[in-house]
Order: structure tokens, then sequence, then C-alpha cells
């Protein structure tokens, strides 16, 4: 049997939002695998945080921003240890800076990124001098970009949650109302994909399969499980996909409701949601 410590079943805690007695249970049952953990809770009916590609930070800066002619947006998150070290006024100029080189010179990866220059020392020359001042962890961890007819970005306050839009059309009556709305949505309501066909078929057959077990622990026959699960499947996709959620500024609506509303063709191209420790 594994040997689970107490940061184990911390970490298992602030990653699901599942309280601790649960957490040590599921991973006492998985002998110790943080991620057949999750599944284990997901199984049981717990209600879970979504995994998200951005949780490996839990303090720093996040912050996005868009070209002037809005044909490309940005968004950046720069890691540190503590709240304390991401006020820093140096920490918050350089974050700033590594924003400003994306959207003048529009990098391709965040390696190439990393090698830009501040003054006379590389991104990841920067961090580390900034490391050895002060003695915390730190490390540029995502850069996202979209190139698109008309983009947009959104800082949320405290600057520890941002998104960037990409929209097919420009030129519309109301579109930069529109493209605020569909920024703060993205904010707001976390989607994990622009429509149903865009989900990833793995995370699809994970919530079949994680909507029959429910259902078989809720002592449904065995072959309405199938019928079941794709009913919860339903209820996924309009929870998390894009298109499909109800438009949070009028709930009667989904949000490509909406986007037609405005103008026929009108769509999501593209969209990036960035969250410190989430």
């Amino acid at each position: 049997m594994a040997n689970i410590s107490a940061s184990d079943v911390n970490k298992l805690r602030q990653t699901t939002g599942v309280g601790m007695m649960d957490c040590k249970q599921a991973l006492i049952e998985c002998d110790g695998d943080f991620e057949a953990a999750i599944e284990f809770l997901r199984k049981k009916g717990q209600k879970v945080a979504n995994k998200r590609a951005d949780r490996d930070a839990n303090e720093g800066i996040v912050i996005s921003a868009t070209n002037s002619d809005h044909t490309y947006a940005a968004v950046i998150m720069l890691n540190c240890e503590t709240d304390f070290v991401a006020k820093n006024e140096e920490f918050v100029s350089v974050a700033k800076e590594i924003l400003a080189l994306c959207i003048a010179h529009q990098p391709a990866t965040l390696e190439e990124l990393s090698e830009m220059k501040i003054g006379d020392y590389t991104i990841t020359d920067t961090i580390t001098n900034m490391t050895g001042k002060t003695g915390e962890k730190m490390g540029l961890a995502h850069y996202n970009f979209i190139s698109a007819e008309r983009v947009f970005s959104y800082n949320h306050q405290g600057n520890r949650l941002a998104s960037i839009v990409g929209l097919n059309k420009a030129g519309i009556e109301g579109i930069d109302e529109t493209g605020k709305e569909i920024t703060m949505q993205v904010a707001a309501m976390a989607p994990v994909a622009i429509d149903k066909d865009d989900v990833d078929p793995k995370i699809i057959q994970q919530e079949i399969e994680i909507g029959k077990d429910q259902a078989r622990q809720e002592g449904k026959p065995e072959e309405m499980l199938e019928k079941i699960a794709l009913g919860k499947l339903n209820k996924f996709y309009k929870e998390s996909t894009l298109l499909n959620q109800e438009f949070i500024k009028d709930s009667k609506k989904t949000v490509r409701e909406y986007l037609t509303s405005v103008d026929k063709d009108l769509t999501v191209k593209a969209f990036y949601r960035l969250m410190l420790g989430a």
C-alpha cells in the first residue's frame, strides 16, 4: 500500500474541491495514484473541479492583450510561489514586458518567446535573476495566442484570470460589445471546447463511463446505463461547450443563438482561458 501523506491529500483537495477525508479515502483506494483518485471521486458522484491545463501554478499573474488592429491576441501566465511576490512591482513589470513582446513579435511557441530579450537578458534569464533575488521558484508557465478576423481579451480584476477569443468576422455592427460579452463568458463559465465536435474523444468516453458508473451505483438496470450516460453527456455538452452554454446575460439564449442574433454567420474560431490555481 502506498504511503499517503497529508500533502498528497491536500493537493487532491485543492485540485478537486472535495473534502479531506474523501480525498484521503480516494488515494487509499487508488494506492496513491493521483489521476485515478480524481476519477474515483467522480465515479462516487462527488462534485469534482474540472481538470485544466492551467493547474500548475498557485500564485503569479495572468494577463492578456490584443494588437492595435485586433487581429492577434495573447495571454500569458507567469508563476511564483506567493501572493506577496506576485504583487511585487518588478514581477508585474516583467510580466507586462513579456506580454508586450508577444504582441509585438507574435512568437510561435512558448520556447521561442522564452528566448526573446528584455534588455540584455532573455526572458528565461530575466526570470532566473528574479528567482535569485526573491528566493522563490518562478516560471513562464503558459503562452497562448489567437489570430483571427477579430480578437478580444479580458483581464479579471486581480490578474488571476484572463481570457482571449477570436471571432470569424469583423466590421459588424455591435461587434465590440459582442466580443466583450463572449470573452467574459469564457472567463466566467470555463468551457472546455467551442462545440460538441471539438471535445476530445477521450473526454467524451470518460464522461460516458462516469455516467454509467453513477447510474449503476444508483441501482439502474444494466440495459439502461448507456441511455442514461448519453443523457448525462448531453448535459455535459450544454454546460461545458461554449456555443451550447446558456448565455450569461440572457439565459433564454445559448451563446450560439446570441451570436447569430448579431449576424447569422458569426461564430467563435478559438478561445483560451488561463486561471491561477484552478
